[in-house]
């Protein structure tokens, strides 16, 4: 789980920068400046969000027994990522406002992963 979260951590971290350079220079001249900061929100909560899965990466590397709630945590924010950050870049690239609608799933895996997360750290032995 450790190489698997580690891997998807880095890709979902260079993706995000990706996205943000995307914004910045073909997306500015092409959509709304509201567009564009819905945009650049997708791409800001997918960087917190890899550093999220890599820091859980690293717990399970330092683990003996890892508890449950740690990989929750890390399953969690990748679906949060999936949902809120795709969701947002959707909304942006195509303007159809029924996607904003999805976004706050994704911010309830963020706030759930999280919670996993904080309940995980009671439980850790190194």
């Amino acid at each position: 789980m450790t190489q698997l979260f580690l891997s998807i951590a880095a890709v979902l971290g260079g993706l995000s920068v990706a996205a943000g350079a995307f914004a910045s220079h073909a997306l500015r001249e092409k959509i709304t400046e509201r567009s564009l900061e819905i945009f650049e929100t997708g791409a800001r909560y997918q960087m917190y969000h890899a550093l999220a899965l890599l820091l859980v990466a690293l717990l399970l590397s330092r683990t003996e027994s890892p508890p449950s709630t740690l990989i929750a945590s890390g399953w969690l924010f990748i679906i949060g990522i999936a949902i809120f950050s795709g969701s947002l870049y959707a909304l942006s690239l195509t303007g159809v406002k029924s996607l904003g609608a999805i976004a706050p799933l994704g911010g309830a895996a963020f706030l759930a992963g999280w919670g996993a997360l904080a309940f995980a750290a009671w439980s850790l032995k190194f």
